[in-house]
Order: structure tokens, then sequence, then C-alpha cells
């Protein structure tokens, strides 16, 4: 008998066949685009560390919106920039907030789309930390009241979704009680569950102006060594309340993604991050790698892993690709 008797080749002939045998397959309904919101009107301040993308008063965010949903993505997630910045970060809970208008104007003229926003303080803090300081460290149990009205806050705007991302323990129990007390039981909490102390932020800080003017948050978000840790964090996030629980990044853990998605088959996220996006960016910039191929090729693997839902500021590009 001739050797080899089976070559897989046969099935990468040709495209058509490459596209009948796929294992993954990534949708538009996949993808969630970021957005950063900032106060005023006309507004569209591009970020020099993230070519592409920019910071938007609400009204161009509501616009922006309206392009992402006509590419087919479903989902956008809101950062919010303040006019001000206090100890305490009052402005996330503000009505008149950047959020919580962007979420009116979008909810008008796109109704359809999911509004997913998220919550935390360092955006809005004169520190820049994810809480409230007492003794020069965030105070973790203060902290919960104070997320818990943002997040009350942006319901009440009309947010469908809500996504603590400040890595408090138990602020999703906290988030779901107010959110439960006031009506809003069937808003769904997605959870930054596993949310790594990470080089790969650095542009996000520049777009979402939220550098830690001392220190840094390794005391809160996790250790890039650990992984079982990963999974008691889940763990936690579901038995309080989460509905949806996400890993951040996902590029360097992809294995965690993996690992959540095997141990508790729930809806799992993963936010392909600024620094990610940056990288690939600036290659493609520079004509030292196909741009368009690799971008695709980096939220294929993240599906595979098991990602239900990638956030990613490749997402309308994406989503029109396929």
């Amino acid at each position: 008998m001739p050797f080899p008797l089976n070559r897989p080749r046969r099935l990468r002939r040709t495209e058509m066949l490459r596209r009948m045998v796929r294992e993954t397959r990534l949708s538009p309904d996949n993808l969630i685009q970021p957005l950063f919101v900032c106060p005023g009107r006309g507004v569209n301040n591009p970020i020099n560390s993230m070519p592409g993308v920019a910071q938007l008063s609400p009204d161009m965010a509501a616009r922006e919106a309206r392009e992402i949903a006509a590419a087919g993505v479903p989902a956008i997630i809101l950062f919010g920039l303040p006019e001000h910045k206090d100890a305490i970060g009052s402005e996330a809970w503000s009505d008149s907030g950047s959020v919580q208008r962007a979420i009116r104007e979008i909810k008008e003229h796109t109704p359809e789309m999911v509004v997913i926003t998220d919550v935390c303080m360092c955006e809005y803090t004169d520190h820049g930390h994810c809480g409230m300081i007492k003794d020069g460290d965030v105070d973790n149990d203060a902290t919960l009241e104070l997320l818990a009205r943002e997040a009350l806050s942006h319901v009440r705007a009309g947010a469908d979704i809500v996504a603590p991302s400040d890595m408090m323990d138990g602020r999703v129990g906290a988030i779901r009680r107010a959110l439960d007390e006031n009506g809003f039981c069937l808003t769904p909490i997605m959870a930054y569950a596993a949310k790594y102390a990470s080089a790969f932020y650095g542009p996000f800080r520049d777009a979402a102006q939220s550098a830690p003017q001392f220190g840094d948050r390794r005391s809160y978000q996790m250790d890039p060594a650990n992984g079982d840790e990963a999974l008691r964090e889940v763990a936690l996030d579901l038995e309080e309340g989460a509905d949806i629980v996400m890993v951040k990044p996902a590029l360097s853990y992809l294995d965690l993604i993996w690992r959540v998605k095997q141990e508790f088959r729930c809806p799992v996220a993963a936010y392909n991050v600024s620094g990610e996006y940056a990288m690939v960016r600036a290659a493609g910039l520079n004509g030292w790698i196909d741009e368009r191929r690799a971008a695709m090729e980096i939220l294929i693997a993240i599906k595979r892993a098991g990602a239900d839902l990638i956030l990613t500021y490749f997402a309308k590009q994406a989503a029109r690709e396929l």
C-alpha cells in the first residue's frame, strides 16, 4: 500500500473544502466593541497609542454605535471619562456623566444595540485606583457601595449589562443586591472574574486617563503566574450572581479561557486588550505583518480556546470581514 494512506491535505486543497470542515467558527455575534466616552459634543479625540481608536463625546459615540450595529456587531462596552475627578470618583454615578448620557443617546438612535458598561472607579478618581483609598491602599469594603451606586446609575440610564472590572472581593454580590432591590433583577452582570495585573493595559490607561498616581494595582488584580486562583475567582463570582465571567487579557491567558470554560460551562468572555491591539496595529502599520490576517487569527484562537464573547477593538473591522 502506498505511503501515506491518510493524507490530511486532501481536505485543505480549496477554500470551499477548508470552510466545510472548519472546526471553529467566528461570528459577529461573538464580538463586543469597546468605546471610550468623554464629555462634550462633537468630540473625536484620537488615541496615539491605539491607532484607529478615539475618545468620543456621547453624540459621536451614538454615531459610532450605529456604524458598529450596521457592521453586524451586537454589543458595545462603554468606558467613561469624567469632567472632574475626586478622591471617591463621584462622577461615576452622576446622571449627567459621560457614560449615562451616551447610553441614552445610543438607545435613542440604535435601540437594538446591547449596551454594556464598565463599572470601576479608576477613570473617575484623582488617584487612579479602582476604589476608595485608606491608609495608602484601596479599602475593599468601602468601595463596594460606590460600585453598586455606579452600576445602578448605568442601569437606570438604560444599560443592558453591567461589567464590574475593579476586582474587589464581594463586588458582584453587592451589585446584584443593589440591582435586585431596585427592581432590576433581570439585568445581567458580566464580571471581570479573572483580571490579571498585566503589562498589556498601557494604551488603555492613555485612552481612559486612568494610570495610578502612586503604586500599582497588584494588590487587587491577579498575579500572572496563578491559574488555579483564577478558577476560585470565577467560582466566587458565579456564586455571587454573575451571569457571564471574563478572562482579561485574552492572548496571554488562552489556557485560562479554556480551563474556565471546561470547569464551569457558563458564558465566558475574553478581553483582547489594548496592548494586544496596539502591537498588531503597530506591526501592521510598519508593514511587518498582515494586520487583517493577524487580527482574525487572534480572534479565532480566542474563540477556539472557549470564549463565547470577545471584547476587541477589532470588532467592527472583523465583523465586516466575516
